[in-house]
């Protein structure tokens, strides 16, 4: 009775993780989301406030993102990270510049063309 108990814990354990495994977004929906965030208020407020908004935002896109925009969204968040530190490294920022505009050119890429 004890090992039936133990298996049918388990197998729920492992139901339940899969069902909160999070999905990989295509391309199309990894754009649809990142345009949304952008263009909301907190996506386009200057300053490290709005900077840190517009990461935080970003964050969770980026964690499901496509593979093709998942290191450009890493990319940019790594800089947009560093920049808004409070002392601002700006030879971390220069190392990390090429990543941003590299993340930058293939967000463009994919996302131009998704409305």
């Amino acid at each position: 009775m004890k090992k039936l108990a133990i298996t049918v814990l388990a197998a729920g354990l492992a139901l339940s993780a899969t069902a909160c495994s999070p999905t990989k977004l295509s391309n199309q929906e990894t754009c649809e989301r990142v345009n949304l965030v952008v263009s909301t208020p907190a996506g386009s407020n200057t300053g490290k406030a709005g900077t840190t908004r517009l990461a935080n935002a970003i964050r969770p896109v980026e964690a499901v993102a496509s593979d093709d925009l998942k290191p450009a969204l890493r990319g940019i968040l790594k800089f947009l990270d560093e920049s808004i530190k409070k002392e601002t490294d700006q030879a971390k920022l220069e190392e990390l510049r090429p990543e941003y505009e590299k993340g930058v050119s293939t967000y463009n890429q994919f996302c131009s063309q998704a409305g």
